[in-house]
């Protein structure tokens, strides 16, 4: 099995709902993003997927979040943007567009989103 990780980052600013603390009130983070993929067969370069494309694909969702109010953005008008829900948000939109861009040759194992330098979540199926 192969595994290859990209990284990408932005900054946004959130807040959670029915929640008492802190972070009920608006506040912001510097985020960064994991994507890991899988696949048993390589191309025929020898790439499981070039860096270059899979930083393509991450490229609309970063955008879309970068320098926004997460809350106000679908589907985060409807749950809560935690760190977990973020990493199920890019799990799926790189899934959706890894389907259409391999086949199914290549596959997301997981997607892990930092807050923090010391706090992330990670979502997989």
């Amino acid at each position: 099995m192969f595994e290859v990780t990209v990284e990408a980052g932005f900054s946004s600013g959130h807040y959670l709902r029915n929640y008492q603390g802190k972070c009920e009130n608006p506040h912001g983070h510097n985020y960064k993003v994991f994507v890991t993929l899988i696949g048993d067969a390589l191309d025929e370069t020898g790439l499981l997927l070039d860096f270059k494309l899979l930083k393509q694909v991450l490229r609309p969702v970063v955008d879309y979040l970068d320098h926004r109010m997460i809350n106000d953005l679908r589907p985060f008008d409807e749950i809560n943007p935690s760190a977990e829900n973020i990493a199920r948000y890019f799990y799926l939109q790189t899934r959706q567009q890894l389907v259409e861009m391999t086949g199914g040759r290549v596959r997301i194992k997981d997607a892990t989103v930092y807050e923090t330098d010391t706090s992330f979540a990670r979502y997989y199926e």
